[in-house]
């Protein structure tokens, strides 16, 4: 019996991985020009940094956590999600002492023991930045633009960008017992499992994808007609600068997220696809967690993009590598020395160029064959013709066109080729 990969999970194969890189790479590199600073924390955490963090009543922490206990009896887990070993790490190492505030952003998989479905995998990928040290309304307002401009960079366009402020915990406290009264009158609609909530977490129902719940949601109260004078002059702040750095947005008065950390600011950037909408980037504020952490009272912000999601919606996109690839050719024995030679100058010579070399046992027909697989541009042919007068024959895959050229010139050929100087 085969061995397949666990349910949930899935391997990235070759003439995938192009498209995942260049997401990764447009993000670090608009992430770096934003002041950001790569931080790569472990796979796996203390249980109790998540129970903490995320918050004990959560589906996260209920149903779907990767927790295990190691060989000495600890209890860890799987990391679900990249904010709370970021702020781990911020209080462990005194961050805080360094003087300024920290931008920080991290690129790798988390683990989440959910039902796999269309957009939700059990090992996932996630892209994410994270302020600390500041309270401003102007660091919410650039990470919703950041995490818009890395999809603009991609090529994606009408997202939708819904914002709301879910208050501190002074004014959170009055939209609670308005919440539950308004649900206790309409609770014979809502799931078993929003019943439990209402109990224990009030805040969680509003994140329901129940049909039955959704529409009672649509007359529940909303956490903005609640919000404390300081959250309100806050969210505005966060909406003026919106608007000055023109982020088309709108105001989702029941958005809530799925972690308790989080303070004032929420939002969450989607994106239409054939299969229905779907979310691509989550954040907001979370000003109490350094604190419930260990550390001192830290405001901090910061966003989330689930990289296998943002995969989907460029479906279209989804192709071999495109860097330019070349294939030497060498037709008979004894001439690889001269095919690896030619390929090192090739590689070492030209940035982001990619160099595969034949093999030099099989006729020239089967090698350029092997080349138009391996999708190559050009192919540079060298057999006992092309060595005894100190050419080349470069190919051009896509044409047919060959010309012969001098061994000392090959580099600034194929340099010229490759960056569509020459057809």
């Amino acid at each position: 019996m085969e061995v397949l990969a666990p349910r949930g999970t899935r391997d990235i194969l070759p003439d995938e991985v192009g498209v995942w890189r260049r997401i990764e790479e447009e993000a670090r590199d608009l992430l770096e020009s934003f002041g950001f600073s790569e931080i790569r924390t472990p796979l796996f955490e203390h249980t109790e940094l998540f129970v903490r963090g995320i918050g004990e009543a959560t589906d996260i922490v209920e149903k779907e956590m990767y927790t295990f206990s190691d060989k000495g009896g600890r209890s860890l887990t799987l990391r679900p999600e990249g904010t709370a070993p970021v702020a781990r790490a911020y209080v462990e190492h005194r961050m805080f002492s360094f003087g300024r505030v920290q931008k920080l952003y991290y690129i790798g998989p988390m683990f989440r023991y959910e039902r796999p479905q269309f957009g939700r995998y059990r090992q996932h990928w996630q892209i994410g930045g994270e302020v600390l040290g500041s309270d401003s309304p102007s660091v919410d307002a650039e990470l919703i633009f950041l995490s818009s401009q890395i999809l603009k960079r991609l090529g994606m366009k009408d997202m939708e960008i819904g914002i709301s402020s879910i208050g501190c915990s002074s004014c959170r406290r009055d939209f609670k017992t308005a919440l539950r009264e308004y649900l206790s009158r309409n609770k014979q609609a809502l799931c078993g499992t929003c019943i439990e909530r209402m109990e224990r977490n009030i805040m969680r129902v509003l994140d329901c994808k129940e049909e039955g719940c959704k529409a009672v949601l649509q007359g529940a109260p909303s956490m903005l007609e609640y919000l404390c004078d300081d959250c309100s002059r806050h969210f505005e702040g966060v909406r003026k600068r919106l608007s000055i750095m023109g982020v088309d947005h709108f105001i989702d008065g029941h958005l809530v997220r799925g972690l308790d950390y989080y303070t004032r600011t929420v939002f969450e950037i989607s994106y239409r696809i054939r299969e229905g909408k779907i979310a691509l980037v989550g954040g907001g504020r979370y000003d109490s967690l350094i604190e419930m952490l260990g550390g001192p009272p830290t405001p901090a912000a910061g966003f989330a993009m689930g990289v296998d999601r943002v995969v989907l919606a460029l479906g279209e996109m989804r192709g071999k590598d495109e860097r330019p690839s070349v294939f030497v050719a060498a037709v008979g024995e004894g001439l690889f020395d001269v095919a690896f030679r030619i390929a090192e100058g090739i590689r070492n010579g030209i940035t982001g160029i990619s160099v595969i070399i034949g093999d030099e046992r099989e006729p020239l027909k089967k090698q350029l064959r092997e080349a138009s697989r391996w999708g190559a541009k050009l192919s540079v042919i060298i057999g006992p013709d092309e060595l005894r007068d100190g050419s080349v024959s470069i190919k051009d895959m896509e044409t047919g066109d060959q010309e012969k050229v001098a061994m000392d010139m090959v580099l600034d050929r194929i340099r010229r080729k490759a960056k569509g100087d020459e057809v």
